[in-house]
């Protein structure tokens, strides 16, 4: 009894596991170069002695979506979407190098370059600052340009390159800040031919149709699962009944 308890108890906490991974995925729908989070069951054998006869189900977060989202022509001159594979190197909140694929750039008033979600973008020489402008452009291969305040308009300069790297070849992994990093640590190389698209922005990848439908598995699997427990209830105190001695 005890066996189909433990049974339904592992798969309502499974069920709990991909039903959050769907309401991150769903919530975050409408986020800037949001990837998708990808969630995997997997099996764990109860190590003892004995036979191993009881197993329990481990829910959780392994890889992300990595399809491309929707580019939208935003006309704003720090709006960028990257192109292919291309990450854009940002610092994350321990100081350490990170990616993201967030394009929404903003400038603070001491001139530091953050996301929409306010970590510091990298540029070849680190965390970057633009001196005051009266125009930023950013180009396809991420150089930016600027026409320095009262400057020239027609002699812009180059003042910094935003740092784009792509994952070939190494291993990278998914945060709960929904930054990427390299797998056992490290930081990716800049790449040369990565590009963007100015003036745009990449949508979510999230299938928002799909999601409500994993939704609604993932609430079914657990309702299944709470009848399973209600049913050994029963059957435990039906049991118990019958070895009751008659007064």
């Amino acid at each position: 009894m005890d066996r189909l308890i433990y049974t339904a108890l592992s798969g309502m906490r499974g069920a709990m596991a991909r039903q959050t991974t769907t309401a991150n995925n769903l919530a975050n729908a409408n986020t800037t170069g949001f990837r998708a989070e990808l969630s995997s069951a997997q099996a764990l054998w109860l190590r003892g002695p004995g036979l191993e006869s009881r197993v329990e189900t481990s829910q959780q977060v392994v890889a992300a979506d990595m399809a491309p989202g929707s580019v939208t022509d935003t006309g704003r001159e720090l709006d960028v979407a990257m192109q292919g594979d291309a990450l854009l190197a940002v610092q994350a909140e321990d100081g350490s190098e990170a990616y993201t694929r967030r394009g929404d750039l903003q400038v603070s008033p001491t001139g530091v370059v953050t996301t929409g979600d306010g970590h510091p973008v990298l540029g070849d020489g680190g965390p970057l600052t633009l001196p005051p402008a009266d125009s930023v452009r950013i180009a396809q291969d991420g150089a930016i340009w600027i026409v320095p305040t009262g400057g020239d308009p027609n002699q812009p300069q180059q003042v910094d390159r935003l740092k784009l790297a792509t994952p070939a070849g190494s291993r990278i992994q998914k945060g709960v800040n929904g930054l990427f990093r390299v797998m056992g640590g490290g930081a990716l190389p800049s790449d040369p031919d990565a590009r963007l698209t100015p003036h745009s922005l990449e949508g979510s990848n999230v299938n928002t149709s799909q999601t409500l439908i994993d939704m609604i598995e993932a609430s079914r699997s657990w309702d299944m699962q709470l009848q399973m427990v209600t049913q050994a209830r029963e059957m435990d105190t039906s049991a118990a009944d019958l070895m009751r001695l008659p007064s």
